[in-house]
């Protein structure tokens, strides 16, 4: 490296400081050492630190004492919480712990259908939507909202306003939650979601989708099907008495919380969710039933009756072809009438029978002997027992037709012959076959809520003349429509008391039976011979006797009329009220079916001109739809 000559200046005026040598530095230190010990004088030695007062020592010791017990008791305590939390207590916190971590329910599954005996659908599952509206949402005013909404709801207007104000009146009730519209169906809803206003959607309008029961016949059914509520729940008939037929079985699912809080399903198996395609068919014909309604609503508003039934029963079997009630309801809308519209009367209401009951007592008579079908009874018109008249309907008209057959009798509706008949036997044996024809029993229908048939106790009407006597022209007890038709269908089958029933079963989708209703064994009340002697004297009602209105030309038809006044809930009987009825049965020469008309308190007539038109009716239905031949003569 050369030398450079412009570091001279920056070398001149840098001064090195002076060091001081080693020796000087060694001979100061030597000397301040001499003079530190000189200095220095012989003293007591002194302790480290001063010793505590014994006052103090005692306080320090007893802190120390009083830590180590709450040390001891905490640790103790929390020894003991710890054994009662996880021995003691910890099946109860384990259960608690899975309570709050899963939960278990029930995947929704759709009721199985039901369907009629050709496999129309009288009651079906389907998805339907609430709409509810949420105006502080909307992006479009109130009133172009509602002017194109209106159009697409079925929406009632009250009087003096149209659809769209009825929902302009809604959007003002509240800014959110309000409901619109029920049960809409899924192409109404299906309008709602994709209407647009100038192009552009509308916000603040909202579908929750639901399952409703659905009856797409209406009313049709409804004495038969009943409902479902909105708890998935029925409430009146199949659908609350096969409950278990139609709800079909599923296991719960469980689910776990995971760790961001959302619930998960456990070990879900590929295919859990499979449903069966089985439906409960019944025995109702629905072209049957029509006819059966329509007829029975004609007369009713005809006579301004209080209520009527019709019941269709194949005698062979019991199974039920037709059952209507009116006035009846909407099962769709069962929230909209009252609660005795609900209860199918044909069931749950007793009556007494009158005249309709009349053959039931000349078959028992003939079951036992004490006549027969030639026996002649005089026919006095009227006759005193007692304090009691017993007269003929027709006495002012007709009065005393002297000696009748029992075919005459029967055919003229004769309340005094039926009283000479039923004397024929003593009165124990009479209430012992009316005990054994089920009278103070029920049916044992398949349909709900079915009431027992009223009789008098055994003492009561063994030792009372006019018990027999009232009994022998059917007043003074009570049993309900159905059981009038089961008894009327031992008559037409040879004898035999059937079990009234409407479910055949589940079938599934091809007609194939999965489960059919089991059949009760049926009993012999009356003898072949005993049966087909009564029907040809019921013959004889509709050929010229009471009946005449439900002759069909070209078939042989059974019947008996009835007209019997109403008993009042205080004791006696109405002097204006009654209830008119017929049962018919065809075709005689090889019975098979059994019809009955009740109308409960006509305005005029009696069970000839209000009753047996109904069932002339539906007999003429039923001719056609089962394609029954005419009789032969």
């Amino acid at each position: 490296m050369s030398y450079d000559p412009r570091f001279d200046r920056y070398r001149s005026n840098f001064k090195r400081p002076k060091l001081p040598d080693a020796r000087s530095l060694w001979d100061k230190q030597t000397k301040r050492s001499v003079s530190d010990s000189a200095s220095r004088q012989p003293q007591e030695p002194t302790p480290p630190f001063p010793r505590p007062p014994a006052e103090r020592l005692k306080r320090s010791k007893f802190r120390l004492w009083a830590v180590w017990a709450v040390l001891m008791l905490g640790g103790l305590g929390l020894a003991v919480n710890l054994f009662y939390l996880q021995v003691t207590r910890a099946p109860a916190l384990r259960k608690q712990a899975e309570q709050q971590q899963t939960q278990k329910t029930k995947p929704f599954v759709p009721r199985r259908p039901i369907i009629d005996r050709s496999g129309n659908v009288l009651a079906i599952d389907r998805q339907v939507y609430t709409l509810y509206a949420h105006p502080k949402l909307f992006h479009h005013t109130k009133a172009e909202i509602a002017a194109s909404l209106a159009p697409l709801l079925p929406i009632k207007a009250s009087a003096g306003n149209t659809p769209e104000t009825e929902l302009l009146q809604k959007f003002n009730l509240a800014e959110s939650g309000i409901i619109i519209a029920d049960w809409l169906p899924q192409e109404v809803a299906d309008r709602v979601a994709g209407m647009q206003i100038k192009y552009s959607p509308v916000d603040g309008l909202e579908l929750v989708r639901q399952q409703q029961r659905f009856y797409p016949q209406q009313e049709l059914a409804a004495d038969i099907l009943g409902y479902v509520d909105g708890d998935r729940k029925g409430q009146a008939g199949v659908e609350y008495s096969q409950q278990n037929l139609l709800e079909r079985s599923m296991p719960s699912i469980q689910f776990s919380r995971s760790i961001d809080g959302h619930w998960l399903p456990d070990g879900l198996s590929a295919g859990f969710v499979q449903f069966d395609d089985l439906k409960l068919q019944l025995t109702i014909d629905s072209r049957l039933q029509r006819a059966a309604r329509i007829a029975l609503k004609e007369k009713m508003e005809k006579h301004g009756a209080k209520r009527g039934t019709v019941i269709v029963m194949d005698a062979r079997n019991g199974e039920l072809l037709s059952m209507v009630a009116e006035p009846s309801y909407d099962p769709n809308k069962y929230f909209d009438f009252g609660l005795e519209r609900y209860k199918n009367w044909a069931v749950t209401d007793v009556y007494e029978p009158g005249s309709t009951f009349k053959a039931i007592n000349v078959a028992i008579a003939l079951e036992a002997g004490t006549i027969k079908s030639d026996s002649v009874f005089n026919d006095e018109g009227r006759l005193y027992m007692d304090t009691w008249t017993i007269s003929n309907s027709d006495y002012k008209q007709a009065g005393a037709r002297g000696p009748s057959t029992v075919t005459q009798i029967l055919k003229h509706s004769s309340n005094v012959g039926m009283v000479h008949i039923m004397r024929t036997m003593k009165s124990s044996l009479y209430y012992q076959a009316l005990e054994k024809l089920g009278l103070g029993q029920t049916t044992g229908t398949d349909l709900p809520f079915e009431v027992t048939s009223q009789l008098k106790k055994r003492e009561q009407f063994i030792n009372s003349r006019v018990e027999v006597a009232t009994t022998a022209f059917g007043q003074g007890f009570s049993i309900t429509p159905i059981q009038l038709v089961q008894l009327n269908g031992a008559l037409a089958n040879g004898g035999k008391l059937v079990t009234p029933h409407v479910v055949r079963g589940l079938f599934d989708r091809e007609g194939q039976a999965y489960w059919k209703l089991p059949r009760s064994v049926s009993r012999q009340v009356f003898s072949p011979e005993t049966t087909k002697q009564v029907l040809e004297m019921m013959e004889t009602v509709v050929d010229g006797g009471t009946g005449k209105a439900a002759q069909i030309p070209g078939y042989r038809i059974a019947g008996k009329t009835g007209t019997a006044q109403k008993a009042n809930a205080g004791g006696g009987y109405s002097k204006k009220a009654i209830i008119t009825s017929f049962v018919g049965i065809m075709p005689v020469e090889a019975p098979r079916y059994v019809v009955l008309a009740v109308i409960d308190e006509p305005e005029g007539g009696s069970g000839g001109t209000v009753a047996a038109p109904i069932v002339e009716s539906v007999m003429e239905a039923l001719i056609s739809i089962e394609k029954i031949p005419p009789s032969k003569k």
